[in-house]
């Protein structure tokens, strides 16, 4: 089978950074894609025909019962192999090396790597001021190097920091080049992708034409419904489409009452007027806050959610004489977030309401154009289609809306209160000159109240919560660095601006641990 592009595959073991390798590798313009080891094969082999291969980290060790472990086939491939930690001790395993575990050889965070031969083609530029700065995280280590391999790094605790077999075109770190504290690593990744052979092929005008086609003949002659809710994911998603199939697609914005301050207004105009795209206004908000009555446990929010989307979707695929396609917006980190994959020890960390929320069964199969893509790439993409730069621009919002910003039961009472202390905030953010500094900001209402005191009288209203966050693609975030006199201005506006809030606190956790919404 013949492919559009020079391709490379990541064997995933388990690590949850193993994307952060597929961001490093998109950022040189190398088309990738990530499967898990139990689902790569001779046959997957041979028809995904990759340039080259990369084996990811993961918690398993090598010799224990039932440990993952590449196809036999991959080392006779003849291509360029790259292992990253969990990978560097199973490509020793496999090709006659061994690995050890305990001794006090376990190394976690930050390390330096010393050269002990810095002419190997895959550290150009790196060592030239001395040893680097690497990112560790292993319990084991490999104890004896495989046949035909050499050693031209060490740390403390790996003493086979970095291996070769420079003939074969195998290359083997203990350490991950794809993190931030990898100062380096990006230019690892770019030395190997070249030792490999790539020429930098995949652009986001390519993913279009390819996205285009793989639409067409997906659908074929038939109805596509597509799940609008304004953000920059689904109206991208939406607008690709309907570039690929025009008329045949159909578009639902779902009001389910979780929306922000006059926004089912303000989208609705946007895509009828500038968009001229077939669009059904489907006002469900009694449906879903009737349905969310009483709930207050996460998970269960997102899962009806989800199930009462789906539903909604296939009423008005009926109303318009039948559709066989849902369209959605889901990206790549809703997809590591919700999947573990089977077999394999990555976890799951919550469901989306697009992804882990969605019934088993459900009358139209998905298109989802964006599925491999990060929120970055995403933007890179709605500039191709000619998105305007305000719109693309726009915080990220979630599907299920103001439902995970109001942990506890949801009550009309509390979502008023949070359009109008969300909108201050977003207000504040946009008259301060911040809004295009932070990767998203919002308002959550907290599931309790506090005395306060406004006049001469006493209080006993909610507090609100604040979120801001600087981020790349979403899997990892900072807080974002207010000043003092932004968050107390802000506060004073919204205790002054918004009955039923008499205190106002700002979250400064990063991801991980938090996450960047609140459920």
């Amino acid at each position: 089978m013949t492919h559009p592009h020079q391709r490379l595959l990541i064997i995933d073991f388990g690590s949850q950074v193993t994307q952060l390798i597929a961001r490093r590798l998109r950022e040189l313009k190398v088309y990738c894609e990530i499967h898990p080891f139990n689902r790569v094969n001779e046959a997957f082999l041979k028809d995904f025909a990759p340039k080259a291969v990369i084996f990811s980290g993961g918690p398993a060790s090598v010799y224990a019962e039932g440990a993952p472990m590449p196809p036999a086939g991959v080392f006779d491939l003849g291509v360029p192999i790259l292992g990253i930690c969990y990978g560097q001790q199973v490509m020793m395993h496999c090709l006659g090396g061994h690995v050890e575990g305990g001794h006090g050889t376990a190394e976690f965070g930050r390390a330096r790597v010393t050269p002990t031969d810095d002419r190997l083609p895959l550290l150009e530029g790196w060592f030239a001021e001395g040893p680097e700065q690497v990112w560790m995280s292993h319990g084991d280590h490999v104890s004896k190097i495989a046949p035909g391999f050499q050693v031209y790094g060490t740390s403390p605790n790996a003493p086979f920091a970095i291996t070769a077999d420079v003939s074969r075109n195998f290359y083997a770190v203990q350490f991950h080049p794809e993190v931030h504290h990898t100062p380096k690593g990006a230019k690892l990744y770019e030395n190997f992708v070249r030792l490999a052979g790539f020429t930098g092929d995949w652009t986001m005008a390519s993913y279009r034409e390819d996205a285009i086609q793989k639409i067409r003949d997906q659908v074929g002659d038939r109805k596509v419904i597509c799940a609008l809710s304004g953000g920059v994911d689904s109206s991208v998603a939406a607008i690709l489409i309907h570039e690929a199939i025009g008329e045949q697609l159909t578009c639902v914005f779902v009001d389910h009452g979780l929306m922000r301050l006059n926004e089912a207004e303000e989208v609705v105009t946007m895509f009828r007027e500038a968009y001229n795209l077939p669009l059904i206004h489907a006002d469900e908000s009694d449906l879903f806050l009737g349905a969310l009555d009483g709930v207050s446990d996460p998970e269960v929010k997102r899962k009806t959610i989800g199930r009462l989307f789906i539903e909604v979707f296939e009423k008005h695929a009926k109303a318009i004489g039948g559709a066989d396609f849902l369209a959605q917006g889901t990206l790549y980190p809703d997809v590591i977030e919700s999947v573990s994959f089977s077999g394999g020890p990555s976890v799951t960390i919550k469901s989306h309401h697009n992804v882990g929320g969605l019934p088993e069964k459900m009358g139209m199969k998905l298109v989802e154009p964006l599925r491999e893509l990060f929120k970055d790439e995403v933007r890179a993409l709605g500039r191709e289609l000619g998105l305007p730069a305000k719109f693309i621009g726009r915080h990220p919002f979630p599907g299920p809306g103001l439902a995970i910003r109001c942990p506890g039961e949801i009550t009309r009472e509390k979502l008023e209160i949070l359009r109008r202390a969300d909108a201050v905030y977003i207000d504040q953010i946009r008259k301060h000159g911040l809004y295009d500094e932070i990767w998203q900001a919002f308002a959550a209402i907290l599931p309790m109240r506090t005395v306060g005191v406004m006049g001469d009288g006493r209080t006993y209203d909610y507090a609100v919560g604040l979120r801001a966050v600087t981020s790349v693609d979403g899997m990892t975030a900072d807080y974002y660095p207010f000043t003092h006199d932004f968050l107390g201005e802000t506060a004073t506006r919204i205790i002054n601006e918004v009955k039923g809030v008499n205190r106002v606190f700002y979250d400064c956790t990063s991801k991980p641990p938090g996450t960047i919404e609140l459920e």
